[in-house]
């Protein structure tokens, strides 16, 4: 018999008291957590001639981190059945302050990597809390306006990172990074120590430690050799494929033994929520935003920006700041529009409006003009900001109460693994159709690659059809 989130709905109609409290210490928390994820990514040449270490191993530092959210993010399921909101959220806020903490006093390229991975340990740990806390503290009808904050979060400070890393490198040094950040980090574990008292219900669910090292082999070794095609310097001692392979096969032994400990509520992940038909659609659809959103936007437009015009890194960081703060200013407006009209009337224009803006990309050249690059950013980021909350809240509205935290972790997971994987097809395929005997892509390879993107667009819109106004929003549709 399959379940529905309208049996649990009875319990949440009413919001508990200091919701909006707790909710506000759970953002500013993973504002400033997803800020210190992109605040690095300007500041690696400079850690190369710092740290005496090659590009490809300063690299690391960003791979390791998303690395380390791939293996985590399955566990956070486990975590949420067996400790309380609260516990969560210090143990995150404690990882990440000491990982923060770490970096800044390292003395050297290892010791800053393991700082970077006790970060996104935190990080990994605080985004599904966010998302899950969100859909149980806010009633129904009001949770798209909630969400449309959430994505402020998501899109803004990812946004605004590289920009506030190139003023504080350009200033201070790339240890300030994490000397700014720090006190942040501590200010929210203080306030969290005092107001999250969000408690909930446990269950003694045991470890299946198995399942722990299958998860980690799966998501890290498919992450890692997607990361690794996507480095289009190469260099690698392993060929990607086969961490690849390894990841496929241990993913797969690690789904056949979750659908069996599942049976007795032991999994690590449970895996039912694709027994619900709104959930699978939008996170299909996820998967394809995430991909041309960390793929096309975040990889392809830079290099276009500083290797086709010829911008430096300071420039094509403000050119796409527009973009990222339009997006998270249309986060409450598209939320509330959730609340009253549903998914469907949303979705559908913003994945045409995403579509439409790859293939204008499709269309740069060396003599565009800064003012088109900008524009066709808009457009894209808008296209995205009316998808992004609708399939967030559509997509963990359609599952019952006790599947929210597992929901949210196979959701977490899918962002980084669509990511990785957008990243790797869009620069490989920019290498390879590249005029320039060396593989760095250009303008030709460049435009390969966003038509690339423009197809998956097409893919998106095409998904967007199958959305219902009532998924997520109103009665769930489970598939039997």
């Amino acid at each position: 018999m399959t379940e529905t989130a309208a049996i649990a709905e009875p319990e949440r109609v009413t919001t508990p008291p200091r919701a909006s409290v707790l909710l506000s210490v759970l953002v500013a928390s993973a504002f400033v957590m997803i800020l210190n994820e992109t605040i690095l990514s300007v500041a690696l040449r400079d850690l190369t001639v710092d740290l005496h270490v090659s590009t490809t191993t300063v690299q690391w530092l960003t791979s390791g981190f998303l690395l380390t959210m791939a293996v985590i993010i399955p566990i956070t399921g486990f975590l949420r059945e067996r400790f309380t909101p609260r516990q969560v959220f210090l143990a995150a806020m404690a990882m990440f302050s000491l990982g923060t903490l770490i970096s800044g006093l390292a003395p050297g390229f290892a010791v800053l990597l393991l700082g970077r991975v006790v970060q996104a340990a935190g990080t990994a740990v605080m985004l599904p809390l966010l998302m899950t806390s969100a859909m149980r503290l806010v009633p129904a009808d009001k949770r798209g306006a909630t969400m449309g904050t959430i994505t402020i979060v998501i899109a803004v400070a990812p946004a605004v990172g590289p920009t506030i890393g190139g003023a504080v490198l350009s200033s201070l040094g790339w240890r300030w990074m994490f000397f700014i950040v720090l006190p942040l980090a501590l200010i929210a574990l203080g306030i969290g120590a005092v107001w999250m008292r969000l408690e909930g219900e446990t269950r003694a669910v045991p470890l299946d430690l198995l399942s722990v090292l299958l998860s980690a082999l799966g998501f890290g070794g498919l992450l890692y050799g997607l990361s690794a095609i996507g480095e289009a310097g190469g260099g690698h001692t392993v060929p990607p494929w086969v961490p690849l392979v390894v990841g496929a096969v241990a993913l797969a032994v690690f789904v056949a033994r979750q659908l069996r400990l599942q049976r007795d509520d032991k999994a690590l992940l449970d895996l039912r929520p694709f027994t619900h038909r709104s959930f699978v659609v939008a996170l299909v659809l996820a998967a394809l935003l995430f991909m041309c959103l960390l793929g096309a936007a975040a990889i392809l437009l830079p290099l276009y920006l500083q290797t086709v015009l010829r911008t430096s890194t300071f420039v094509s960081g403000l050119a796409v700041l527009p973009g990222g703060l339009l997006m998270g200013l249309m986060g409450r407006p598209v939320g509330r529009l959730f609340d009253r009209i549903g998914p469907r009337p949303l979705v559908i224009p913003g994945a045409a409006a995403m579509a439409v803006s790859l293939w204008l990309f499709a269309t740069l050249s060396p003599d565009s003009s800064l003012g088109a690059v900008i524009g066709f950013h808009l457009l894209l980021m808008l296209g995205l900001s009316l998808m992004m909350t609708p399939l967030m809240t559509s997509s963990l509205g359609a599952l019952p109460d006790h599947l929210y935290s597992h929901g949210s972790a196979i959701l977490g997971t899918l962002q980084q693994v669509a990511g990785a994987f957008g990243t790797a097809v869009f620069v490989t395929v920019s290498s390879l159709t590249s005029t320039n005997p060396a593989g760095i892509p250009d303008a030709a390879g460049l435009r390969t690659a966003f038509v690339v993107a423009g197809v998956i667009g097409l893919l998106a819109f095409g998904t967007a059809l199958f959305i219902r106004k009532t998924d997520g929003h109103g009665a769930p549709a489970a598939v039997h």
